[in-house]
């Protein structure tokens, strides 16, 4: 349709009525065979507002380069040999007005999603940012494996809740692992199939969980192959190239406004574009007018404006945070270029869900301090928004910003409070003893080695008590099992608490801690010592108990905060006249806040496992799963493999590879169990770094 103007326009003034008749016949329909004919890929509309509005890197040379004053930088994306899908979100790629039905069964959609294939309209692009990673300034970073392929205009009848969340109008898509950009420094830009599941499951897990997130569309792999060191052992071994479509409002984050950074006084390293004040100036503009136009509207004065836009990240921050630890999610790196503007979950990597709860759980192998522990990401999440202050200003005056961060705290605590009371079923009063309510669970949960998701769920089982009857111990008693149920044996407490440190490194550094303080935080630091010591002291008392011994203890810790938690229930019921509503509405409120599966280590592993065997319905199949994480799925509560007498389905299996797979033992075969079960004993050993 798109030339049917033009020839319309010609006919109308050289031919006859009749003819032109005949012509807007014949050319209206040739025009919408090819229309129709057309990859619904190449009928996207884009709109590619953020090369016009910031600043776009001139040159095109090829290979890794420092980029100074310029946000973005044209790219070529690297095709793959022989791409196909793993798998698609159906909902994810609605956002775009495609139909992923269509998009899997499209001969060019594995091509177009892994940006072997460039979308007409699609301006290829990698962004340019900094960070502090790890605590320190480490420079030029940017988009060494993502790509920018453009933004596409909201189709017509979206969501208006989505349209709310991205007044922008436009969803920019990104592929991710479509090779070398100027921002890859010393690797090849290529991502590969483990991590690129992981990315994909998790990014729609946390959407169906109701966390802000930036979204993944497909996941493809491809015949081209990449060497990798997966275990950092020394025996590298080839890979398929695999490729994630990401789409978010925008991808900005912390570090696109620290390529302005003076000279770090720590490392000495600055911002490729530092003294190019005028471009922070630009991209704050754009952040403000793009995404948050109501304080643009609401605040003329660039300051006032400034503050507020400051004070809305710094509360959607504080918010995404407490999510996260009320799902018991880690995210594992959090530095400042993977915190984004909009505070959306952004960047999968070595993340990880909590199975036994552990406040110091660390879910990235490489996070050896535990600066990025479970426990820390509250605090780290206000370290990073104080580095975001430094670098908008002078834009953003240092002190209006010190008052915004004074507020963090206060934000997040009533937002943890909130999501918790919900977790708790605590829904009619709010109560000055919930929050010792909720640290007495925790603890307990932590002693015990309870499992995080599994006991919320349960806690729905408990029903409020509507006046003391002798059947209350019996009560008691049965809630007690309930929550023994979830927790740690005798061996796996002794396991996670052993020393990861070697006793005779132990004592070198504790020696070392005395002698040259100096040398010591140069290679240690004191939270490391502190934690293996207090896991020698935890495995010097196991190793002296038996399991019985220990099953009691934890019994008697449960029932005292069982008691506990049924005395503030009994609370809920004053003044209400109709106990059955309310015990069915707090039923209904727990159950859709406290999963009932999350995407464990294990379920995302026993999927990569069976994708690289060569078969993808896992992946598919566990998708489904986390798509609906609050409710029972009949027919999905296991791998689709149990049933099959350990034999792997067939359904969607990649031709290719039957032989590999054939040859291949997979450890998905071992010890099968539910999605919302416990992890089985050999998760233990997956190692994510």
């Amino acid at each position: 349709m798109a030339y049917l103007g033009p020839r319309l326009g010609v006919s109308r003034i050289f031919v006859p009525r009749v003819i032109v008749f005949r012509l807007l016949g014949t050319v209206g329909m040739e025009d919408m065979g090819l229309a129709l004919g057309r990859s619904a890929l190449e009928r996207l509309d884009f709109e590619n507002v953020v090369l016009k509005k910031l600043p776009l890197d001139p040159s095109e040379e090829a290979g890794v380069r420092l980029v100074k004053g310029a946000c973005f930088s044209r790219v070529k994306p690297e095709p793959l040999n022989n791409p196909r899908f793993v798998a698609v979100s159906r909902d994810a790629l609605a956002l775009l007005g495609l139909d992923g039905d269509e998009i899997m069964n499209d001969p060019l959609g594995p091509e177009y999603l892994s940006g072997s294939k460039v979308m007409p309209g699609s301006e290829p692009a990698a962004h340019c940012y900094c960070g502090h990673q790890f605590g320190q300034f480490a420079g030029q970073l940017g988009d060494g494996a993502a790509c920018y392929l453009g933004e596409v205009k909201v189709p017509p009848g979206q969501n208006p809740k989505f349209l709310r969340e991205n007044p922008s109008g436009r969803w920019e898509i990104q592929v991710k692992g479509a090779g070398q950009t100027p921002y890859s420094r010393k690797a090849d830009g290529r991502k590969v199939l483990r991590s690129s599941i992981r990315e994909f499951l998790c990014s729609e897990a946390m959407f169906f969980l109701g966390i802000p997130t930036t979204r993944a569309g497909s996941v493809v792999t491809s015949d081209s192959k990449v060497l990798r060191d997966v275990h950092y052992s020394g025996n590298p071994s080839y890979e398929r190239c695999s490729v994630v479509l990401r789409i978010a409002p925008t991808f900005l984050r912390f570090g696109s406004f620290e390529i302005f950074k003076p000279a770090d006084e720590f490392t000495g390293r600055q911002g490729p574009s530092y003294g190019r004040e005028e471009i922070r100036g630009q991209m704050l503009d754009y952040v403000i007018e793009t995404f948050y136009p109501e304080i643009q509207q609401n605040y003329p004065d660039r300051v006032e404006r400034n503050v507020a836009f400051f004070r809305e990240v710094m509360c959607r921050t504080a918010q995404l945070v407490a999510q996260w630890q009320c799902v018991g999610f880690c995210h594992g790196v959090l530095n400042t270029d993977n915190m984004s503007v909009l505070g959306l979950t952004l960047d999968y990597g070595p993340y990880g869900f909590m199975d036994r709860f552990d406040p110091d759980f660390i879910c990235n192998a490489s996070d050896n301090s535990g600066r990025y522990s479970y426990k820390a990401q509250p605090a780290i999440c206000r370290w990073n928004l104080v580095k975001l202050a430094e670098a908008l200003a002078p834009e953003l005056p240092t002190d209006r910003a010190k008052a915004v961060i004074d507020e963090y705290l206060d934000q997040f605590n009533r937002s943890y409070l909130e999501n918790m009371r919900k977790k708790l079923g605590l829904l009619r009063k709010e109560e000055p003893e919930d929050e010792i309510l909720i640290t007495e669970l925790l603890r307990t949960m932590h002693d015990t080695g309870a499992d995080f998701t599994n006991t919320f769920r349960s806690l729905s089982q408990i029903s409020c008590p509507e006046r003391e009857t002798e059947q209350d111990k019996e009560i008691v008693k049965k809630a007690t099992e309930l929550f023994l149920a979830q927790c740690a044996s005798l061996e796996e407490l002794k396991s996670a608490n052993t020393p990861t440190m070697d006793p005779r490194e132990l004592a070198m550094l504790l020696s070392m801690a005395q002698s040259n303080p100096t040398l010591f935080e140069m290679i240690s630091d004191r939270a490391t010592i502190a934690r293996q010591l207090d896991r020698m002291s935890k495995l010097k008392v196991l190793m002296e108990t038996s399991q019985e011994e220990l099953r009691a203890r934890q019994a008697q810790e449960w029932t005292s905060w069982i008691t506990l938690y049924r005395k503030r229930l009994a609370c809920e019921l004053e003044g209400q006249s109709d106990v059955q509503v309310l015990q069915e509405e707090r039923v209904r409120v727990m159950n859709s806040t406290n999963p009932r599966v999350v995407l464990r280590n294990y379920i995302a592993q026993n999927a990569i496992e069976a994708a690289e065997n060569g078969d993808f319905s896992e992946v598919q199949r566990v998708l489904k799963v986390l798509e609906k994480p609050f409710s029972s799925q009949p027919g999905l509560e296991l791998p689709a493999w149990v049933g099959s007498h350990g034999s792997t389905a067939q359904g969607e299996r990649d031709e290719r590879e039957e032989q590999e797979q054939r040859a291949s033992a997979s450890s998905t075969a071992i010890d099968p169990v539910p999605y919302d079960s416990k992890p089985p004993a050999w998760a233990r050993q997956i190692c994510v770094t």
